[in-house]
């Protein structure tokens, strides 16, 4: 067996998160990115993680939940993705593009990483 690393870049979700309850009105952007590590134990795919299976279950777990804390949310869906068998780390990064706005920043992100 041997492992290997699946990097989901990019995967935009909307959902209800942040500080202050009008971020948690209406559902806004967020963007992830998804490091997972996992066992491989041969060339199929009931042998590892299906990436698109991983991009689903990031992309439900924010438009599912709702937290106060960017780092909340991103350990939610590191958690989520750490799940998945074959999963042995899994880092997530969550970045809130109106949030960098705000602070006239280029990114807001919050990372987290699950083994």
């Amino acid at each position: 067996m041997s492992s290997a690393r699946i990097v989901l870049t990019g995967l935009r979700a909307a959902g209800r998160h942040g500080a202050s309850p009008r971020e948690r009105s209406e559902p806004q952007e967020f963007v992830l990115d998804v490091d997972v590590t996992l066992d491989v134990g041969a060339d199929s795919l009931q042998s590892t993680a299906d990436y698109r299976i991983l991009a689903s279950t990031a992309r439900e777990t924010v438009e599912k939940t709702s937290f106060h804390l960017l780092e909340t949310l991103a350990e939610a869906v590191a958690r989520a993705v750490h799940e998945h068998s074959g999963v042995v780390r899994a880092t997530v990064v969550v970045h809130k593009p109106r949030a960098a706005r705000s602070v006239d920043g280029d990114d807001v992100r919050a990372e987290v990483t699950i083994s």
